[in-house]
């Protein structure tokens, strides 16, 4: 993990980038993937809610309280993931980042949002 200091995080290992730290406020899922695909932090346009692969990927099993990288700043526990779960559309996937539990929720809960984005540090 590189620590870009703009606010924005690298992960070397999957190329993705990620906010550093999450805004303050909870959001539905659908509220999360607006909110998300309208951001414009750090000069980037292109943030996406992440999908649940991606979002595991951050999660370290070695720590707790919260299970991942010291690197982030003011984890709360549960994240949206944009998975929606297969046999409820109601239903979408989430991670716990105080435990590092993974696990799905009905999507009019509110939870917190990790935004990530694809690509390169070149600003769109």
């Amino acid at each position: 993990m590189i620590d870009n200091g703009d606010g924005t995080i690298t992960d070397l290992k999957t190329g993705l980038m990620w906010e550093q730290r999450h805004s303050g406020s909870t959001y539905t899922w659908e509220e999360a993937v607006n909110a998300v695909a309208e951001s414009r932090f750090a000069g980037y346009s292109d943030w996406r809610l992440p999908v649940m692969w991606e979002l595991i990927t951050i999660v370290d099993y070695s720590r707790s309280g919260p299970a991942i990288d010291p690197i982030f700043k003011a984890v709360a526990n549960n994240y949206w993931s944009a998975t929606t779960f297969a046999t409820n559309p109601d239903v979408a996937w989430q991670v716990n980042f105080n435990i590092g539990l993974v696990d799905f929720d009905d999507k009019n809960f509110t939870r917190y949002v990790m935004a990530v984005r694809t690509g390169s540090k070149e600003k769109p």
